[in-house]
């Protein structure tokens, strides 16, 4: 009996989400208010890849396509910020499941249980309707189709999201809806589909299968006439809007209907209810596919992929010759025999099957002439007439096949030239290829479509875990299945070990696992079961022993990266060599699945690869002098020294001596600042993991000097978790050290980061300590930043004097050492103590001095920051177009320079001037803009927005 939900198999509890019609939310079944359109496709973008990574990017472009606005980022830091509120459990609830947007970078992720999403649930369904016998495929389809209550997102406004996403749903409805249908007419339901389908091929004419479906229920009820005036209908409209004639599939149909094929009526069922074959004399033709796996879950885009293929060829009568690809244990097998499964009755001449044995670890590939031995023996050649020579007997192969239509599944190819001699030259065949090479060879000069294969989502692999071994179990610990789900790297080989692992063992607890492969010396040990052929290292090492010595050493000096991305030149350091040399490497690396390269040379291992290259490296840096892990790794070290340090110089001027400029590892290719920003962000993750590998294996000059060349960028970014574990690690390493230098830098940087989130006292610690080691250094001006330093956190405590005290001596020394840019900074510092005593002409003209020297310096960060003190004393001047103007070009600066927290500045400034002027409404939309962005950004300082939000009471109001 059905659950008794809201929506048709759905959760009736906490939050629900609709996408199959009008975008709704529901929350106990009530729905709630999304807001405007904007906000609703933000939220729908989000729940399209739920558990999933949306970047800013696709969340932009989904959103305003090639013409955003210019605070695009801005707006949609806003929706987000709405979009948490109507996610915030109410008061008193309690929901451990309930939905939440979190930032990743480089955008945000929906952390939700994607049953509670019906194009999900929807997918889930479908997939699982695949594997089941026909009435209860019937029941799983109808289910799904129930969920679409309209066309989809039927309330968004964006064209471009609409375009994105509606076709794919839709044609997945309709794919679901052909599949059930195919159910209905195997349990005998001709009659009755007789009206439904009429319809729906009057609607969609061109969707074939559908008028083939026609045809077969009127030829099954004895309508033998009408079903043939189905096809001439659809030839004529075809014909006469098109200009083309039916598919083949339809042709072969029509073509069996005249010869009365008694194979169409309705098989006959067992007494078990299975099918059996129609005794109708006909000799079989070949099924040689092996079964369906189990518990096949999450590939409805690779499915949906192979069926377009497969249309597309037959639109053009041609031959498909389709390769699936991808590294070991990641499914190509299950999902190629069960896709070859479902499109097996387009092949009425019979289905062929070879395993290849590319790479198997015990027996040689089988030859081309042994494949077309066997396909020739299933076609009924008998031994003594097969030719010897491998052209002949291909050309007779050829012959024989040159008037069917036949599926030809070739699973495990070691390359192309194994796959060449066996494909058919009959027109509307399909040569299904599977891999661990890439094959391009097949692409380039047999048109093969490829299909690269990628793990599992979290949510598909945590149904694998539950499909795969006892039922239930998985859910019965959905935290511990998500974090097993993880430790597998959504590896499919890796999650049915698993899973059988806890079917062998129906007491233990799913966490128990969870704590065994925690420890990644033992994950892949525990990833092994008591069958020689079925363990993830014995999968892995058939890939491997195919590689050239040098791919193999790169391979396993792999292991050492501590991030999970790496570039060609810091695969170069790693090994010794250049970029070009590391990059044919990694090429070869990718052609065997070993590595991917998700963006152009920036490639990755997948976590239990990297594992692997670890016991490999482990074991053969016992015995071979070249191995050097450690000097490998301290060369990646070097690498992001001088890296960094050259994206550095494009954000800001360098404050310190440290300078990499001679060191012999090549850089990437950077000549502004936007490209300085890029590389920093997508290098970030891989930085602080280099810091803290440097750090355990006790680098500390290179730790604390590795931290500093990260200021400017974090100056702009302001990630201040990292920010504050990275700098606390850079000092510890630098008082191991007890060098000043290092102990100045990494002290002063500690201030900074506490002092701008809101700390002062914390800070004034970090700048005093600083301040009592740098006096004892000869360098006069590390002092004089001290003095600044320590001035801004005094000002923020409200020690005005004090702060005077140290800015004007700072100023004094930063003029006697000639540097002007030091000048700036007490500058701006002593504006601001002026502009506390009421010397607000004093403190603009301190103010402009320094503008002076920032843009001389260059340094567009605290230029907009200077920009916007500026606004703030022509407001106390009540210059407010002066103020709006410096506000308006601070805006402009801090995104030139991609600075978030000082745009949020200038929006507060914006906000307040629109507010003195008596435009409420302005003034709330720039003060709400600022809140969304320190929001974003984890800054204490979105207290100040949401005060003057809360002292101006709600939009529309008074």
């Amino acid at each position: 009996m059905p659950p008794d939900d809201s929506s048709p198999g759905g959760p009736s509890h906490g939050y629900e989400f609709r996408l199959l019609g009008p975008l709704e939310v529901l929350h106990h079944g009530v729905s709630q208010p999304l807001g405007n359109s904007a906000v609703r496709s933000a939220l729908a973008c989000l729940l399209l890849e739920p558990n999933q990574v949306v970047s800013m990017d696709r969340l932009i472009d989904a959103l305003w396509g090639e013409h955003p606005p210019r605070t695009a980022r801005t707006i949609i830091h806003g929706y987000v910020s709405r979009l948490r509120k109507l996610l915030t459990p109410r008061e008193g609830e309690s929901d451990p499941e309930a939905p939440e947007i979190v930032t990743r970078s480089p955008g945000y992720l929906l952390r939700v249980d994607s049953e509670r999403i019906d194009a999900h649930r929807a997918r889930a369904l479908i997939n699982r309707a695949g594997n089941l016998e026909p009435a209860e495929r019937s029941r799983a389809l109808t289910e799904a189709l129930n969920l679409w209550r309209g066309p989809v997102l039927a309330d968004i406004s964006s064209d471009r999201l609409h375009r994105m996403v509606a076709p794919n749903l839709d044609e997945l409805r309709l794919m679901a809806l052909e599949e059930r249908i195919a159910a209905d007419l195997e349990l005998g339901r001709h009659r009755e589909l007789v009206v439904e389908l009429s319809e729906l091929v009057e609607r969609y004419p061109l969707r074939e299968r559908l008028t083939g479906q026609l045809m077969l229920a009127h030829y099954r009820s004895g309508q033998r006439a009408r079903a043939q005036e189905c096809y001439h209908e659809l030839r004529e409209w075809l014909s006469d809007e098109l200009g083309l004639d039916p598919g083949p599939d339809l042709r072969t149909l029509y073509e069996r209907m005249l010869r009365d094929d008694e194979s169409l009526l309705l098989p006959r069922r067992s007494p078990t209810g299975g099918s059996g074959c129609a005794e109708t004399g006909v000799t079989a033709s070949p099924a040689e596919l092996p079964p369906r796996v189990a518990g096949f879950v999450g590939r409805s885009a690779e499915l949906a992929a192979l069926d377009r293929m497969l249309d597309e060829e037959d639109r053009d009568s041609a031959n498909l010759l389709a390769a699936v690809t991808g590294t070991a244990g990641v499914g190509k097998s299950a999902l190629a025999v069960n896709w070859a499964h479902r499109v097996a009755d387009r092949f009425p001449d019979g289905q062929f099957y070879a395993a290849l044995r590319g790479f198997d670890s015990e027996r040689p590939p089988l030859s081309p002439g042994e494949v077309l031995t066997g396909f020739l023996k299933t076609l009924g050649i008998a031994d003594d007439v097969i030719p010897v020579e491998l052209g002949e007997r291909a050309a007779l192969y050829r012959s024989l096949l040159a008037s069917r239509r036949v599926l030809i599944l070739l699973d495990d190819a070691r390359d192309a030239d194994q796959v060449r001699p066996l494909l058919p030259n009959s027109s509307g065949s399909l040569v299904l290829v599977t891999s661990r090479r890439r094959l391009d060879g097949l692409v380039v000069h047999n048109g093969a479509r490829t299909l690269p294969l990628e793990t599992l989502s979290p949510s598909a692999a945590v149904e694998l875990l539950d499909t795969a071994g006892v039922p239930g179990r998985a859910r019965s610990e959905p935290q511990a299945a998500r974090e097993l789900a993880e430790l597998c790297g959504g590896l499919p080989l890796a999650l049915r070990i698993a899973a059988a692992r806890l079917a062998a063992n129906p007491g233990r607890a799913v966490r128990e696992l969870v704590g065994e492969l925690t420890c990644e010396r033992d994950r892949l040990s525990a990833l092994d079961i008591d069958d020689a052929d079925t363990s993830v290292r014995r999968a892995f090492d058939i890939s491997y022993r195919s590689l050239h010595p040098c791919q193999a050493r790169t391979f396993r000096l792999l292991g050492l990266v501590p991030g999970h991305t790496f570039t060609s030149h810091a695969v170069a350091a790693l090994c010794g060599t250049d970029p070009d040399t590391a990059r044919r490497r990694l090429r070869a690396l990718t052609l065997a699945h070993l590595v991917s390269e998700p963006k152009p040379d920036r490639f990755a291992m997948h976590d239990l690869l990297r594992l692997y290259a670890g016991e490999l490296r482990d074991s053969a840096a016992e015995g071979e002098p070249d191995e050097q892990p450690e000097s490998a790794l301290r060369g990646l070290t070097e690498h992001y020294l001088a890296a960094a340090d050259h994206a550095r110089r494009f954000l800001r001027p360098p404050r310190d001596e440290l300078d990499f400029s001679g060191w012999e590892w090549v850089v990437p290719a950077i000549s502004g600042r936007e490209q300085a920003l890029e590389w920093f962000d997508a290098e970030w993750a891989n930085i602080v993991a280099v810091i803290d590998a440097a750090a355990r294996h006790g680098w500390d000059r290179v730790v604390w000097q590795l931290v500093r060349l990260q200021f400017n960028y974090l100056m702009v970014r302001c990630p201040w978790e990292d920010w504050v574990r990275i700098y606390t690690r850079g000092l510890e390493s630098a008082r191991r050290l007890d060098d000043p230098d290092g102990k100045v830098l990494m002290l002063a940087g500690l201030g900074v980061v506490h002092s701008r989130s809101g700390n002062p006292e914390v800070a004034l610690k970090y700048y005093a300590e600083s301040y009592y080691v740098a006096s004892a250094l000869p360098e006069r001006a590390k002092l004089a930043m001290t003095q600044v330093n320590m001035a801004s956190a005094l000002f923020r405590m409200g020690r005005y004097a004090d702060a005077r005290r140290h800015c004007e001596e700072a100023l004094c020394t930063y003029r006697a050492e000639g540097d002007r840019y030091g000048e700036a900074g007490a500058l701006n510092n002593l504006a601001q103590v002026d502009q506390v005593f009421g010397h607000h002409s004093a403190a603009l003209d301190r103010l402009r001095q320094a503008e002076r020297r920032y843009r001389e310096a260059d340094d567009l960060e605290i230029l907009a920051m200077v920009l916007n003190n500026c606004g703030e004393v022509c407001v106390e001047l009540d210059r407010m177009d002066n103020a709006r103007r410096y506000y308006g070009e601070a805006l402009e600066v801090a995104r030139q320079c991609g600075s978030t927290m000082r745009q949020a500045a200038a929006y507060m400034g914006l906000g307040d001037v629109a507010s003195l002027r008596g435009d409420t409404a302005v003034a709330r939309r720039r003060w709400e803009t600022a809140l969304s962005i320190f929001e974003a950004g984890g800054s204490p300082r979105a207290a100040e927005p949401r005060a003057r939000l809360a002292e101006h009471g709600p939009a529309g109001g008074a």
